[in-house]
């Protein structure tokens, strides 16, 4: 059953296809899953018991994958954080990155051109680049050392910027109108917009790991 109070982040790590689900509806199981189900629906506008039923519709037989991360020993779950997650994620950014400075040069004088997506994706790369390099080089070093006394201050700036790393995927959303291409859109267009969802997709996984799943068990 479903309740009212159930966390956000214990309904993405719990229930297989439950983060989808969440994640159609905009709310952020991610930097915001201390949230109850009843907060998050109040505050984006869902509607909490529809929203209850789609969940309670999804099939259950399975554990969900992220469950099974949770077995996993700190050093071990930091290096399914890089191969699984940080690998992929600089080259993908530097793909869409081209694509969409493809779409601005050929579409630019249209009015549903977005204009400033590549800008955007340029300074999101940066900083995405920064924080995995914090990540590699200074907190999993020491989370494989079993140096979890020293890790609060790193943790607490990894989760102010995950905030940020939201803040970024809303304002690309925003910018790529919600990653649906227009009626015409050429290949180009069509690749930029689902690959810009999958990006959201992998980062927001990405982050809920780190968040509800590696970050408490540093804090002891």
């Amino acid at each position: 059953m479903i309740t009212n109070d159930i966390r956000l982040a214990d309904l993405a790590t719990h229930i297989p296809g439950a983060a989808g689900v969440l994640r159609r509806h905009r709310l952020d199981f991610c930097c915001k899953g201390q949230q109850t189900l009843e907060a998050a629906c109040e505050a984006r506008g869902v509607d909490l018991e529809a929203l209850k039923a789609a969940l309670e519709a999804l099939d259950r037989g399975g554990p969900a994958p992220l469950e099974e991360l949770a077995a996993l020993s700190p050093p071990a779950l930091v290096d399914h954080i890089e191969r699984r997650y940080h690998e992929p994620l600089r080259p993908a950014v530097q793909d869409l990155l081209a694509l969409a400075r493809r779409v601005e040069q050929r579409h630019g004088e249209r009015a549903d051109c977005p204009r400033g997506l590549a800008a955007l994706l340029e300074r999101g790369a940066v900083e995405l680049d920064l924080h995995l390099s914090k990540e590699e080089h200074v907190l999993f070093p020491a989370v494989r050392r079993g140096m979890t006394r020293e890790l609060l201050a790193p943790v607490s700036m990894m989760e102010h910027e995950h905030e940020e790393h939201g803040r970024f995927l809303e304002e690309l959303r925003r910018t790529a109108s919600d990653f649906v291409p227009p009626p015409d859109a050429c290949n180009s267009w069509r690749a930029l917009y689902l690959g810009l969802a999958d990006l959201e997709n992998e980062l927001l996984e990405h982050i809920l790991v780190e968040n509800h799943l590696l970050f408490p068990r540093l804090r002891g």
